[in-house]
């Protein structure tokens, strides 16, 4: 009974592997993986992968672009030459470059910087420079100074001065040249003398930056923006701007009667002249010419009026006095009807 069961039972196990695929079907097994590898490659690959990890954790290349320079430091000591722009190679944790701007900077004094701040990319807020003029009295100058890091000397730059090298060498010499310039006058004659100062202090500026051979920066230009003067000085150059245009209307109306008095001059000089003229080509054969014409028009016209009864002719008179005999009134005539 136990054998029929166990034939029944593995009857039905084998019909449904056959109905499922299953049993020896003569499909090929499928080989084994091998998951050991060579200890060699192994590490070849694991050295390749440390080494790219490092590139990237170091980055051993710098990218220097136009308007910059780059400083090479080996074991903290500068190359003397600067680096080019392009693509630049380092040993790492044995060479660092810097990369410093050569571009054009700017540094603007102004009174409305309450301290130092930057501004913008290349461009730094300074506060006024603050000075006595020649009396003692305090003027505030607003200028801008533009200059650029010099490119052929930026390793020993940097050497000397340090990354912040514009704080030890424009600012303190533009800050010293304005105050020995405009020192020199009195504050009421800064407005008057400003081109003449603008230009003095860009020269002075100009001289002290560039003097010598390997001279950190090269100055690109200086304006002189604004002079503030004290209240009471303003106060008083406008008293006397306004006594200045007083004054000089004054001088426009006398200059306006003296003006109209040579005009009229001149008029009563040409009358007089052109009546000199006149009494000059007034000749007595002249005189007696007209007079004689004179007397052929009383002529013809006591011809014509019969009831004359006197005509004269006084001596030296080109006029002539006509007498009617009919009325007591005289009649004075000048041309003869």
């Amino acid at each position: 009974m136990a054998s029929d069961m166990n034939d029944y039972f593995n009857k039905k196990k084998n019909e449904e592997q056959k109905n499922t695929g299953g049993g020896n079907n003569n499909f090929p097994k499928p080989p084994k993986m091998d998951f050991s590898m060579n200890p060699q490659k192994s590490a070849l690959l694991w050295g390749i992968g440390g080494f790219i990890v490092l590139l990237l954790l170091t980055k051993p290349f710098v990218i220097i672009t136009e308007g910059e320079r780059g400083i090479l430091s080996t074991n903290g000591r500068y190359e003397e030459q600067s680096l080019l722009p392009g693509l630049h190679f380092m040993v790492p944790l044995v060479q660092q470059i810097y990369v410093v701007d050569t571009k054009v900077h700017i540094i603007n004094y102004t009174a409305k910087a309450e301290s130092v701040a930057t501004a913008g990319d290349g461009i730094l807020l300074k506060p006024a420079i603050t000075i006595l003029d020649k009396r003692g009295l305090p003027v505030s100058i607003d200028i801008t100074v533009q200059y650029r890091m010099n490119a052929q000397v930026a390793s020993k730059t940097v050497s000397n001065w340090g990354f912040n090298w514009e704080d030890k060498v424009i600012d303190p010499v533009a800050r010293d040249v304005v105050r020995n310039v405009v020192g020199q006058y009195e504050a009421e004659s800064l407005p008057t003398m400003r081109n003449a100062i603008a230009t003095q202090i860009e020269t002075d500026i100009r001289k002290a930056i560039e003097h010598g051979k390997n001279s950190p920066a090269t100055l690109e230009a200086v304006q002189l923006r604004e002079i503030t003067l004290p209240q009471k000085v303003k106060e008083q150059i406008e008293r006397v701007q306004v006594a200045k245009q007083e004054v000089e209307r004054a001088q426009q109306e006398v200059e306006r009667a003296k003006q109209e008095a040579i005009k009229k001059e001149t008029e009563a000089q040409a009358q007089a002249n052109a009546n000199h003229l006149i009494s000059e080509s007034i000749s007595p054969n002249l005189l007696k010419m007209e007079q004689i014409k004179m007397q052929g028009k009383f002529n013809d016209a006591l011809r014509e009026n019969k009831d004359a009864t006197l005509f004269l002719t006084p001596a030296g008179m080109t006029p002539n006095l006509w007498l009617d005999g009919k009325s007591d009134a005289k009649k004075i005539s000048a041309s003869g009807k």
